[in-house]
């Protein structure tokens, strides 16, 4: 990935999209904002303790980096789901769209964002249909199939192909941070079949989940072909992204957005 100083602020973008011109992009720290500790600095969470202005205000410097309008940003209220919903404009008073963990888009100059603080960021773009799509995938998330929900939502809606889809996979917590219990395990192993590739057993028989695997695992045997992974761990770096486990939940959530151009 490649990282992007703007105005105090500090983003990252996938190197498979550089220079393309029908999409805009970004991966944000929590560099560059308003808000105080423990939600220092740029935190955009509406439901962390964090003060309304001060998230306000960072939204506004996040999609003004991008050269786009926060008042037309479209968000849900993200709930661990599989479920995608098709985005056809911003609604005025309305502050979610719906609960889910995905949005997909054929309209341009629409910004979807979401939040995250260890989920995985997923970003689709189909060059040929022109349409895009992202999704918050936790554990939950990707054992039900967010990405794919993402991608199924794309097809349906567009008629796009898996071949044709590029994804950019973006910081979440890693593989070496993240342990999870047997219930978590079972439900990897219930979802894809195998564990091979998306836990690793430590030596005292602890179990680690590797989400950057399970979701590229999930998105090729859909069809996906060409994604990029950014293999950034948020719980290891603290100093540039929130990390819910890391910081013991007391901590702010950064902002993924894209927009199609055109």
């Amino acid at each position: 990935m490649q990282r992007i100083e703007h105005n105090g602020l500090v983003y990252y973008q996938f190197d498979q999209w550089a220079g393309t011109g029908g999409l805009i992009h970004a991966i944000f720290t929590r560099l560059g904002g308003v808000s105080p500790a423990p939600w220092a600095s740029l935190n955009v969470g509406g439901t962390v303790g964090d003060a309304p202005a001060a998230v306000q205000e960072n939204h506004r410097r996040m999609l003004a980096a991008l050269g786009l309008d926060s008042a037309q940003t479209c968000t849900v209220w993200q709930v661990h789901s599989a479920d995608t919903v098709i985005v056809q404009g911003h609604v005025p008073n309305r502050r979610w769209l719906a609960r889910a963990d995905g949005m997909v888009t054929d309209r341009p100059n629409l910004p979807l964002t979401m939040r995250f603080a260890d989920c995985t960021p997923i970003v689709l773009y189909d060059p040929v249909r022109h349409v895009a799509g992202i999704a918050h995938a936790g554990w939950r998330g990707t054992v039900l199939g967010a990405a794919v929900s993402a991608l199924n939502a794309l097809q349906a809606a567009y008629g796009t192909r898996p071949q044709d889809v590029q994804v950019g996979i973006g910081p979440s917590i890693g593989p070496e941070r993240y342990q999870v219990g047997e219930e978590v395990v079972d439900a990897v192993r219930d979802a894809f079949g195998t564990l091979d590739g998306v836990i690793r057993r430590a030596d005292d028989g602890s179990a680690y989940l590797d989400l950057w695997a399970a979701n590229r695992l999930a998105l090729e045997r859909a069809g996906v072909a060409q994604i990029e992974t950014a293999g950034i761990c948020t719980a290891t770096r603290t100093d540039e992204f929130f990390s819910h486990r890391a910081e013991q939940g007391r901590t702010g959530r950064f902002g993924a957005v894209i927009a199609l151009t055109g």
